[in-house]
């Protein structure tokens, strides 16, 4: 077994990691920019060490600091979390290289998945349906003529990357030559890789995506999907287990899909495989993710399965601790809402600023991943991601009234964040009943007009002003008499006098 984890990021994910470490009895050793000084996971870590300056590029992006750290401290491996290192299939053989653990997929794995086109190539010979797209390495000249074959709408992606970075939707071919010049640049910045690819366009289709768990004796199994189709810039918000859409059948053939994809590539630890699904219930293949995903709670509220602690388990060299796929048994709903430092009043722009109040909701059926702290500066330099707030219930709207609950009961003051979307979003009447897709925000949702100074100060007002008659009135029921406590007090002595 594993006996010292160095974690390789920051934030919610490096305290899921140190948390589940924990409870297996394992050390963590927690690294962090200047930033993160005072960080949750740097003061539940065992151990933790300074690595840089605040912007990535200069702390958690530099593998080689990060490994000489994890030798020097006499960590035994290393757990990438997701973003910054979690995909980079060079960190991950240096990993190895240097004699450590790599508490995730095989490099292999990685590099073959982390290239979009190659990824497709390695799936269509596999026989799973794909979205009709370009082949890999065309010139802009080739992808213009190509986009006229397919069709439009359709989607520039970036070969390299994912998350919403190097896509644009193109409606008309007039637009095309100016989405891929801006595509290839961004992907560029991004991915230090310029490539570009097309995708058709899937209207009204969901994301869906089936997560998968393997060790290195060959087992895979899934377990079971996950609802992501709400979504800004191509970038998720709202995730849930089980979708609304996926009956048992469907389940099992999207599953079956998803552990051939991982076979394909010999694959373990823990891994997603992403599809859309249309409205006439077919699913195309969309892209694997090589990585721990940031809703991953949601299957593990549904499931019971402790993910991070089974990629410890098979990091170590052991089997899983399931050992077929009719173990996994799917009971309840969960939801996740991504509490992000962003203002949905004006187009989910980032907003930053010092952290002034955090007092998280609670109660049965409610969980809270987080990595933040009273007075933390939010900074640019970092995800947006503050918290992810957790609900489960024995079904769906059960599990939708408690995420309103608890959202109503969650204090965060400082920078603007997604809860007022999150909460108008749980009251949505289409949310509510299940119809979504990935332009949901788009075609069916508008956050409602932001209050003016005005209104606002109106309402202090008013609110004051309520307060303080209740107050008066409170004193003055007081002044009416003795209470009944007083008087049964009186009666009592009164009582012991006469005997």
């Amino acid at each position: 077994m594993l006996k010292k984890v160095l974690i390789a990021n920051r934030g919610e994910i490096a305290m899921r990691v140190v948390r589940g470490c924990a409870e297996l009895g394992i050390e963590t050793v927690a690294v962090y920019s200047d930033a993160d000084r005072l960080a949750p996971n740097v003061l539940h870590a065992d151990e933790a060490y300074h690595i840089g300056n605040p912007p990535a590029s200069e702390s958690y992006l530099c593998g080689d600091k990060i490994i000489e750290v994890a030798l020097a401290c006499g960590a035994d491996s290393i757990h990438p979390g997701y973003g910054f290192l979690a995909e980079n299939a060079g960190f991950a053989q240096a990993v190895m290289d240097a004699g450590l653990i790599w508490i995730g997929p095989p490099p292999h794995a990685i590099r073959v998945m982390g290239d979009k086109v190659m990824a497709r190539e390695i799936v269509a010979k596999a026989g799973i349906p794909l979205i009709p797209g370009s082949p890999k390495g065309l010139s802009d000249v080739d992808l213009i003529t190509t986009a006229s074959e397919i069709g439009y709408p359709i989607l520039v992606k970036a070969a390299a990357g994912g998350g919403g970075k190097g896509m644009r939707i193109v409606q008309e071919s007039e637009e095309l030559p100016n989405a891929l010049k801006t595509a290839r640049s961004e992907s560029k910045a991004a991915f230090g890789d310029d490539r570009v690819y097309l995708e058709k366009v899937i209207e009204g289709a969901r994301h869906i995506e089936i997560q998968i768990l393997g060790d290195m004796q060959g087992n895979i199994i899934h377990l079971g999907e996950r609802e992501c189709s709400i979504q800004r810039r191509h970038q998720k918000l709202i995730e849930e287990c089980p979708s609304h859409a996926v009956n048992e059948d469907l389940r099992r053939q999207m599953g079956e899909v998803a552990v051939q994809v991982a076979k394909s590539v010999n694959y373990h630890s823990a891994g997603t495989v992403e599809f859309l699904l249309d409205r006439f219930g077919d699913f195309y293949f969309l892209e694997m993710n090589t990585r721990l995903q940031v809703e991953h709670p949601v299957t593990e509220m549904v499931t019971g399965v402790d993910i991070v602690k089974e990629m410890l388990r098979i990091a170590s060299g052991r089997r899983m601790s399931y050992n077929s796929q009719d173990e996994i048994t799917m009971k309840g709903w969960a939801i996740e809402c991504r509490i992000l430092a962003e203002d949905p009043y004006t187009n989910f722009m980032p907003s930053i600023g010092k952290i002034t109040t955090f007092e998280i909701p609670s109660g049965n059926g409610v969980r809270v991943d987080s990595g933040v702290y009273v007075n933390q500066k939010i900074t640019p330099y970092y995800d947006s991601l503050i918290a992810k707030l957790i609900t489960s219930g024995e079904n769906r709207p059960q599990a939708i009234l408690r995420m309103r609950r608890a959202l109503e009961e969650f204090r965060l003051a400082g920078p603007k964040t997604t809860i007022p979307f999150h909460i108008r979003m749980m009251n949505h009447a289409r949310f509510q009943s299940g119809k979504l897709d990935t332009n949901f925000l788009e075609n069916h949702f508008e956050m409602e007009e932001k209050p003016s100074l005005d209104r606002i100060k109106a309402a202090v007002i008013a609110a004051t002003l309520v307060a303080h008659r209740r107050n008066k009135e409170a004193i003055l029921l007081h002044q009416r008499g003795p209470s009944p406590w007083r008087l049964y007090g009186r009666r009592e002595a009164l009582n012991r006098r006469l005997r």
